[in-house]
């Protein structure tokens, strides 16, 4: 955090939002072993686009090599998290749904500060987490996530989502959730505008 703080250091990440047919959504809880935010509950799946130069290249070719960067690493990362093999997730099975810049801090020492991009797929699959990244994993439709944020909100158990999880689920869930139940995912994507949140 020190280190954000004074330099402005900024991080490009992703976000990915998994769901199966009964749209219910895939979430982890974050290992104990985390650097920052360890044992929370998020997301499917989140972590950083590496750099690699052949990547990039072709990227830089295709236009938005910064979104295609970010559903690269998240198929690298759903294997690496929650153990889905990349044949399992086609990267032009995410469909981009927007971006965030957000800082958070974890423990004092440690903290973020990223520019988030939001992808969401619709997928049947087997999962097989792993222990040095996800603790425990469960599937959760609407009712099931509005009772998480009340038990998080009341500090029940201790339990606690990370912070870009509840900033998107404040900001924009709900009103994605409709659109994923109708079939209209893609008239929620906002691509242009970067949401500043805290």
């Amino acid at each position: 955090m020190e280190k954000i703080e004074s330099e402005n250091l900024l991080l490009r990440a992703f976000s990915l939002f998994l769901f199966n047919s009964k749209h219910e959504l895939l979430l982890q809880q974050r290992s104990a072993t985390k650097v920052t935010f360890p044992l929370v509950w998020t997301n499917t799946c989140c972590s950083h686009p590496v750099y690699r130069e052949s990547k990039f290249i072709a990227e830089n070719a295709l236009g938005n090599r910064a979104y295609i960067g970010a559903r690269n690493a998240a198929q690298r990362k759903l294997l690496d998290e929650v153990g889905i093999p990349a044949e399992d997730v086609p990267v032009d099975e995410f469909i981009p749904l927007g971006r965030m810049l957000y800082e958070a801090p974890s423990d004092g020492k440690w903290g973020e500060h990223e520019l988030d991009y939001f992808l969401f797929t619709v997928l049947a699959v087997k999962v097989n987490p792993n222990p040095d990244e996800v603790a425990d994993i469960k599937y959760v439709n609407r009712e099931q996530l509005k009772e998480l944020l009340r038990k998080a909100d009341a500090g029940e158990g201790g339990l606690k989502l990370s912070p870009w999880f509840r900033l998107v689920v404040d900001n924009f869930w709900f009103r994605w959730w409709d659109h994923l139940e109708k079939g209209t995912l893609e008239e929620a994507a906002d691509m242009k505008t970067i949401h500043k949140l805290t």
